[in-house]
């Protein structure tokens, strides 16, 4: 486990193979069809409300990781559903996850902009506030070279909230890593890696339940996570 804190530290990114079953996987895919839950094109957003994905988030294999990953306490405040597929296909050019589900808004310098989505407030949140987040992807399916998955630029996590160009900047010098992980391994990222992915290229489809954690669900005077 110190090798896990040692990567999520230094390099932004951690593969846990095969942590759940073949049949864990099955069943939470079932749970998921079955809860009616809205979909996009690309998934589905504030999973939490589906039972099966909240129990997931708080398995004790999944909390220890992230704990590991904070050195801190953790507790799971948002899982997002991507479901990448020959007929729902799509690409995410290089970027850095910056926003966070915020109970009430409350102008503080360093917060912003906000927004609202499904009814659920967001704030792009200072790098001070991100380092406190861990996200945990477990993987429903394989993810291979062929159908879109995860490419990191390792160890960028540390430059802070960077603008656009520093992200292209970086993205043309930096060699990038494909995050292949098998059904039923995890990935943890730190939100503030610089990351990307093309679309599939394969007849498989690549779904992947993206749960985050903080250390704490309170940060600059007053601001609250909400649970998504």
């Amino acid at each position: 486990m110190n090798e896990l804190r040692n990567k999520v530290w230094d390099e932004g990114f951690a593969l846990i193979p095969n942590l759940f079953s073949s049949g864990d996987i099955a069943a939470l895919l079932r749970a998921i069809d079955e809860s009616g839950v809205r979909r996009s094109r690309a998934g589905a957003r504030h999973a939490m409300k589906i039972p099966a994905v909240a129990a997931l988030a708080r398995d004790p294999r999944l909390l220890e990781i992230a704990r590991i990953a904070l050195d801190h306490l953790a507790l799971p405040f948002r899982a997002t559903l991507f479901d990448k597929s020959p007929a729902s296909n799509w690409l995410v050019v290089w970027h850095q996850d910056t926003a966070l589900p915020i109970r009430r808004r409350r102008e503080i310098e360093g917060w912003g902009p906000w927004s609202e989505k499904d009814g659920v407030t967001y704030s792009h949140a200072p790098a001070r506030a991100l380092e406190k987040v861990i996200a945990l992807r477990v993987h429903l399916d394989d993810s291979t070279a062929e159908n879109g998955p995860l490419r990191v630029l390792p160890g960028t996590h540390s430059r802070g909230v960077l603008r656009d160009e520093q992200i292209h900047e970086l993205a043309e010098t930096l060699t990038p890593i494909e995050c292949l992980v098998p059904r039923g391994g995890v990935l943890a990222m730190r939100p503030l890696i610089v990351h990307a992915s093309s679309k599939s290229q394969a007849p498989i489809p690549r779904r992947v339940l993206h749960i985050e954690y903080a250390g704490t669900l309170h940060f600059d005077e007053g601001l609250e996570l909400a649970i998504a």
